[in-house]
């Protein structure tokens, strides 16, 4: 069964460079740019795994990590913070809310896809 990725990013050249990664590797993509519709978006699509950037329109990337792993039904969907806050304190944060992952703008294509796999296959 095909596995489903949502993309919730408010850059729309970061959205089409990561739907085309993802497509090519033959997952289903989805995305929303409005950090504001996020946690509905989620449960509504039921995806395998999530990435979310930090920094957002409306609501916050961390606020909606602590929301994903409040909500029963989603608190264990795996997610991936992917952002242009690349600090120690910003990793740490994003850790201590419950990321499963954590990579920096800018990104290398491998190295995403190879973290993607990880989080969906083991």
């Amino acid at each position: 069964m095909q596995k489903t990725i949502t993309i919730i990013e408010d850059e729309p050249f970061i959205i089409e460079a990561l739907t085309f990664l993802l497509q090519r590797e033959g997952y289903l993509v989805k995305s929303v740019s409005d950090g504001a519709l996020a946690v509905d978006f989620i449960i509504e699509t039921r995806p395998n795994l999530v990435i979310l950037d930090i920094m957002l329109p409306n609501v916050g990337g961390m606020k909606i990590l602590e929301d994903i792993r409040a909500t029963e039904s989603i608190s264990t969907l795996p997610v991936l913070m992917l952002t242009a806050k690349g600090q120690k304190k910003d990793r740490r944060a994003a850790e201590d809310a419950g990321a499963s992952q954590f990579m920096t703008k800018p990104f290398e294509n491998a190295a995403l896809i190879k973290n993607v796999k990880e989080m969906l296959f083991s």
